[in-house]
């Protein structure tokens, strides 16, 4: 016989379902298909219809969403295991797995449906980015190696470039690199988290970086790859695509994140890495808006 959940009210059944598509995460996903979007719009003189702004947006969020309550569903058992993550809805009994597995595929459906109805390309990468981190991260690599977050990253850069092609599939080099920026963003955000909770990994057996590698070996790929990311991050202004605004933003916030990279390695702590993963989100963002504000005013 099932174990009987709570009764809830209707206003907590939806905050938990809320809870469930991980909003942090998928936050941060549909603001670089808008930035995207918006910077292909003005780089390539295109109005956006309000109606693509709804398949965009709808679209990502759906997708974001659904990409996360199913590795949710996927991690039920180690998120049941470890202090970060054991009251997350499924894992607390808040909501049955069952009823997670139902809620993400219609999510799933959902994203790839308002896809399909923007163009064949953002139907593609939706496509492409559901099963690269439903399938290839969360169900096959998370349990079973240390490099499960970079082919799983793929997924990461595909709002980017799905809010750009909605738009135009000119100069699509740009496109592009916005992906490619956000796939080099994604070790040195899950990696630092990783080293300030690696016990918890550890407890649960999920072979993240920190938990096979160590601290010291960790904290120097977190700086190999926060280096790569940052000297990548000034690569648009050199495609001329892209000017002053956008150079001295990527400059000035990269040195931030190599300063705070390069004190974590003097001085790896849990405090310090905990900062940094605090950072790489702000980062990221203010690099999409730096994209968006340079096109605006090339």
């Amino acid at each position: 016989m099932g174990t009987l959940l709570p009764q809830i009210s209707a206003g907590n059944r939806l905050k938990n379902y809320y809870e469930l598509t991980k909003p942090k995460i998928w936050y941060l996903l549909v603001f670089t298909a808008f930035a995207g979007a918006l910077t292909a719009s003005f780089l390539a003189h295109i109005l956006i219809p309000p109606v693509t702004w709804v398949l965009i947006i709808g679209g990502v969020a759906a997708g974001s969403a659904a990409a996360d309550t199913l590795t949710g569903y996927n991690d039920r058992d180690i998120d049941a295991i470890m202090d970060r993550t054991k009251q997350r809805p499924i894992p607390s009994g808040r909501i049955s797995p069952h009823n997670a597995l139902a809620f993400g595929l219609i999510l799933a459906a959902i994203s790839l449906v308002l896809a399909w109805l923007i163009n064949i390309w953002a139907f593609a990468l939706m496509s492409f980015g559901l099963f690269d981190n439903i399938i290839v991260y969360s169900k096959w690599l998370k349990r079973t190696s240390r490099t499960n977050i970079i082919l799983g990253g793929f997924s990461g850069g595909v709002p980017a470039i799905i809010g750009y092609v909605s738009v135009t599939t000119q100069n699509i080099e740009i496109g592009l690199i916005m992906a490619r920026l956000v796939f080099l963003w994604i070790p040195t955000h899950i990696w630092s988290l990783a080293l300030h909770v690696r016990e918890d990994y550890r407890k649960a057996g999920v072979p993240m970086l920190p938990v096979v590698s160590g601290e010291k070996k960790s904290v120097r790929i977190i700086a190999g790859t926060t280096l790569m990311m940052v000297l990548f991050s000034i690569l648009p202004f050199f495609i001329n695509h892209f000017g002053m605004i956008y150079l001295v933003t990527a400059s000035i916030s990269g040195v931030i994140m190599l300063a705070l990279s390069i004190w974590l390695l003097l001085k790896p702590s849990e405090r310090a890495s905990w900062i940094v993963f605090k950072v790489t989100s702000p980062y990221l963002a203010t690099l999409f808006i730096a994209f968006i504000m340079d096109s605006l005013f090339r």
